[in-house]
């Protein structure tokens, strides 16, 4: 059983309103559910982080502790808390059959930062495949190699999997089936 999205009302009640984004951006605030650390849903609306794979939900992974924790939970976590603390503006990408791809910004100090690449580099989120298992955006792949390599955020635990793979074994016993 997967479990429940987060609502990030309750995060979000108490906090001032910002500027009026500027043009073609949006505020990723109050009301939204997060769904994964890379989807939420905002009325009937559905949004993704555009170029990023959070783990997914109920797969799992084992702290330094030997405790079996969710990967998926573990992404979503960090995605409210980047939310929550730097009010990203958003602004669409591009749109799929399921969602409205989205990029992000936070701007901390004079510094505008990326929140796919935020999730990315501090290791709780990978870099998207297209079909060809090529990255939709080739930076993300390098921060990805970054994080993986430093060992950060999931990327210290062993077992971790690029949810990509576990995707990929599904599509292939999809094709099979049929």
């Amino acid at each position: 059983m997967r479990p429940p999205a987060l609502f990030l009302g309750l995060a979000f009640g108490t906090m001032p309103a910002i500027a009026t984004p500027p043009e073609g951006y949006f505020e990723l605030g109050p009301g939204v559910t997060l769904e994964s650390g890379d989807s939420w849903t905002d009325g009937d609306e559905h949004f993704r982080l555009f170029g990023v794979q959070a783990c997914l939900r109920g797969t799992a992974y084992t702290d330094k502790t030997g405790t079996r924790r969710d990967c998926g939970d573990a992404s979503l976590a960090v995605l409210a808390a980047y939310i929550a603390d730097t009010k990203p503006l958003c602004a669409h990408v591009a749109r799929s059959a399921e969602a409205v791809l989205v990029s992000c910004y936070s701007t901390i100090g004079s510094d505008r930062l990326d929140l796919a690449n935020l999730m990315i580099s501090s290791g709780f989120a990978f870099a998207s495949l297209n079909a060809n298992g090529l990255p939709h955006h080739a930076p993300y792949a390098v921060a990805e190699q970054t994080a993986r390599e430093q060992g950060v955020g999931l990327w210290q635990f062993d077992d971790v999997q690029h949810p990509a793979i576990l995707l990929g074994q599904a599509a292939g016993q999809r094709r099979i089936e049929r």
